[in-house]
C-alpha cells in the first residue's frame, strides 16, 4: 500500500457526491489501495453502508466527515451575517473517535446550530478534538488555512493553533494538487500551504477531493449539480464564462475530482505527502461500529425477566384464544412444540423484549380507543405474536411457516438478525404512540428515522434530459411515458437483479417497450445501446438509484436503552411541522448498530373504519 485516499465523498453528500459505496470499493480495488476514508459533507449517514461494503471485500474503511465550521462566530448565532462556512476534514482514529464524530454531527444538527447547513464552531470542535481521538487535515480551498492565505492573515499562527487543538500527531496540513493544472488559485494556495507547514513544523498530507469514482464519471456528477441548482449544463457554463458560479467552476471545467491511484498522485505530490497518507491510515485502528440488537429493557412485573414475562403472556393468550385445543386435539403437540421452539429462539437471540415492546404499543393503542391492524406479511406465521395479541391469525390452523418470519439459522456469533413486524395503526394515533414510547423509554432514546429519495428510472432519464437542455418538454414526456413505475414491475426487476447483479428500470423499458422507444434508443445486437439518444439513456441508467433528497421515513421508529446519539447521529428534520430530530442512519443501518427499529405505519383506512359507528349512529344510511 503506497497511497490512501483520505478525502472522498459518496452519494450521501447529496447532489454533490456521485459515488455509491460499491463503486468506491471497486475503484480502490482497481488502484490496489484497499483502504479508503469516507468524508461526506456534514454527515456520516453513509458510514455503516461504507463500512459493511468495504469489509465484505476485505478492505479497510476509515470513517470521517467534512464538517461545516462557522467562519465568523458561534454556531448558535443564526444570523444572516453568520452564514459563511469553512470546511474541515476530521477522521476517527479509534472507536472513541467514531463516537466523537457522532457527537459532533449530532451537535451540528441541533436546532440551535443548524442554519441552512449543519454547523459547529471551532470552540465546539476543540472541546471534542482535545480528547485525542480524531485526526484532522487543514482542508482545501474554502478551509480556514486556505482563507488565511488568500486574505493575507497569519496562516502559520492559525496552523499551529489547529495543531494544538487536535494534538501534534493528529493534525496535518492538507495539500490538494489533483486539479492544479486547471485551477491556478488551487496551485498557488497549495504551494503556500507547503511553506506554512515548513514554518509551523507540521507534517503535510496529499489528498484528492473525490466526488466520483473515475474520470469517466465527471459528466454524471454534473447532472447532479444541475439538479441541485435547477440549471442546465449550458446555463452553468455560460455563467462560468461570465465570471459567476465560482463554486461550480472546478467541476464543470475539469474531470479530476475522482479517486486517484498512487501513480496519479505521484505526478503532483512529494514522496512525503503521499507517504503520510499511509502513516495516517496506519494510525487509525480497525474498529467495529456494528452491534447485536440492543432493545431497551421492558419493565416486567414481579421481577420477571423479559423471557419469563413473554412466556407468561403466551400462557395467558393460550387460555384466552386456544381453549378449544384440548389434549385430544390432533394438533395439540404441534402447538406445544411450535410455541416452545419460538420462545427458545427469541430468548436465545435476546429478542424477547422486542415482542414485549410491540405488544405494549398495540395494547396502548387499543386502550386509547384506536383500531389496530390484524397483522400482515410473514409476521402472521409467528405463534407467539398471535398469543400475545400482535397478530390475529392462528398460524398453525392456516399452515403458515414460522421460518418465513424468522430464520434463526441466519444468526451468527457476530450478527443477530431482527424480526420484522409492521404495526398498523390509524394515522391519527401514530404521533400519540411515538409520544407513549418516548415517555416509557426516554425522549433521547426514541426517534423517527431518515430515508433517502433516489433517482428512479423515469426521474433519472428526465433529469439527464433537463440537464442537457436541448430536448423539449414535450419530447421528454413522450419518452418517459414508457418508463414504468418501479412498483408495477418489482418482480421483474428482482429477476433482473438476480440474473445480472443489478437492475434498471430504464433498461427494462428498452427491453420490454422496444417498439415504443426505438425512435430514440434501442439495444443493439451486441447488447450496447444505439440510436440518437443512446448516450442519454446510458447516463440515466448509470444515475439510477443515486440518493438525491433526505426526508423522514413514513413508518420507521428506533428505540434504544441509551441516548441514540451514542450509536447513531441525530439529524435535523426538514419537516417544518416537526422540529424533533431524526436518527441519521437509514433503517437497515440503524439495526446494524444495535438500535431496535419499529415500523409504525399510519393507515388512513383504519381512521375511516373507525368513523363508521358514528356514521351509523347519525343515521346516514337510514
Amino acid at each position: 500500500m503506497k497511497f490512501v485516499p483520505l478525502h472522498v465523498h459518496s452519494e450521501y453528500s447529496l447532489l454533490d457526491g456521485l459515488s455509491k459505496t460499491s463503486q468506491i470499493s471497486k475503484r480502490i480495488e482497481e488502484t490496489e489501495t484497499h483502504v479508503c476514508a469516507l468524508t461526506d459533507h456534514g454527515t456520516v449517514s453513509g458510514a455503516v453502508d461504507f463500512y459493511q461494503t468495504l469489509k465484505a471485500s476485505s478492505q479497510r474503511p476509515i470513517l470521517g466527515c467534512e464538517f461545516y465550521i462557522c467562519k465568523d462566530g458561534s454556531a448558535t448565532d443564526r444570523h444572516p451575517d453568520n452564514k459563511s462556512l469553512l470546511h474541515q476534514v476530521v477522521i476517527a482514529r479509534n472507536l472513541e473517535g467514531w463516537k466523537d464524530l457522532l457527537s459532533l454531527v449530532s451537535l451540528s444538527n441541533h436546532p440551535d446550530h443548524f442554519y441552512y447547513k449543519p454547523r459547529i464552531d471551532f470552540e465546539q470542535l476543540e472541546a471534542v478534538a482535545s480528547k485525542g481521538n480524531l485526526i484532522s487535515f487543514s482542508g482545501h480551498l474554502g478551509s480556514h488555512l486556505a482563507n488565511c492565505i488568500l486574505e493575507d492573515q497569519n496562516a502559520v499562527y492559525e496552523a499551529q493553533r489547529l495543531q494544538d487543538m487536535f494534538g501534534g500527531d493528529n493534525f496535518y496540513v492538507e495539500i490538494q494538487l489533483i486539479d492544479a493544472e486547471n485551477n491556478e488559485t488551487s496551485r498557488i494556495v497549495a504551494e503556500q500551504l507547503r511553506d506554512v507547514a515548513r514554518k509551523a513544523k507540521i507534517d503535510v498530507v496529499a489528498t484528492p477531493d473525490a466526488h466520483y469514482p473515475t474520470q469517466d464519471d465527471a459528466e454524471d456528477q454534473r447532472v447532479l449539480l444541475c439538479t441541485a441548482f435547477k440549471k442546465t449544463i449550458g446555463q452553468v457554463q455560460r455563467e462560468i464564462k461570465g465570471g459567476k458560479g465560482k463554486s461550480l467552476t472546478p467541476f464543470f471545467s475539469s474531470n479530476n475530482f475522482y479517486i486517484p491511484s498512487y501513480e496519479d498522485m505521484k505526478r503532483w505530490h512529494t514522496d512525503e505527502e503521499i507517504a503520510n497518507t499511509v502513516k495516517i491510515a496506519s494510525a487509525c485502528e480497525d474498529y467495529d461500529i456494528l452491534s447485536h440488537p440492543n432493545p431497551p429493557t421492558f419493565p416486567c412485573p414481579q421481577s420477571m425477566s423479559d423471557a419469563e414475562y413473554l412466556k407468561a403472556l403466551c400462557r395467558h393468550g393460550w387460555k384466552e384464544k386456544m381453549g378449544h385445543v384440548k389434549k385430544t386435539h390432533p394438533d395439540f403437540l404441534e402447538y406445544g412444540k411450535r410455541i416452545d421452539n419460538e420462545l427458545s429462539i427469541f430468548a436465545g437471540a435476546g429478542l424477547s423484549s422486542y415482542f414485549l415492546i410491540v405488544q405494549d404499543i398495540l395494547k396502548f393503542c387499543q386502550s386509547s380507543g384506536y383500531l389496530t391492524g390484524p397483522g400482515r406479511g410473514s409476521a402472521a406465521g409467528c405463534m407467539v405474536s398471535y398469543l400475545i395479541g400482535i397478530t390475529q391469525i392462528d398460524p398453525v390452523k392456516h399452515d403458515l411457516v414460522f421460518e418465513r418470519f424468522y430464520n434463526a439459522g441466519r444468526n451468527t456469533d457476530e450478527r443477530i438478525s431482527m424480526p420484522d413486524i409492521d404495526i398498523d395503526v390509524p394515522k391519527e394515533a401514530r404521533g400519540k404512540i411515538i409520544e407513549h414510547v418516548k415517555n416509557k423509554y426516554g425522549d433521547s432514546n426514541v426517534a423517527q428515522i431518515i430515508s433517502f429519495q433516489t433517482l428512479k428510472g423515469r426521474a433519472s432519464l428526465k433529469r439527464v434530459m433537463q440537464a442537457r437542455g436541448n430536448i423539449s418538454f414535450d419530447e421528454q414526456n413522450a419518452i418517459t411515458q414508457y418508463i414504468m413505475d418501479e412498483s408495477k414491475i418489482a418482480d421483474e426487476l428482482q429477476d433482473m437483479k438476480e440474473e445480472l447483479g443489478e437492475s434498471s428500470i430504464v433498461l427494462w423499458a428498452l427491453k420490454n417497450k422496444r417498439d415504443n422507444l426505438k425512435e430514440w434508443c434501442e439495444i443493439g445486437d451486441d447488447g450496447k445501446l444505439e440510436g440518437r439518444m443512446a448516450k442519454v439513456f446510458e447516463q440515466a441508467i448509470r444515475l439510477e438509484d443515486t440518493k438525491i433528497i433526505q426526508s423522514k421515513h413514513a413508518a420507521g421508529v428506533v428505540v434504544s436503552p441509551v441516548p441514540i446519539s451514542e450509536t447513531c447521529p441525530m439529524i435535523h428534520s426538514s419537516d417544518k411541522e416537526d422540529k424533533s430530530r431524526l436518527a441519521g442512519f437509514e433503517g437497515p443501518s440503524c439495526e446494524e448498530v444495535g438500535l431496535l427499529k419499529l415500523d409504525v405505519l399510519g393507515i388512513r383506512m383504519l381512521d375511516k373504519i373507525m368513523e363508521v359507528p358514528n356514521i351509523l349512529k347519525k343515521g346516514v344510511f337510514s
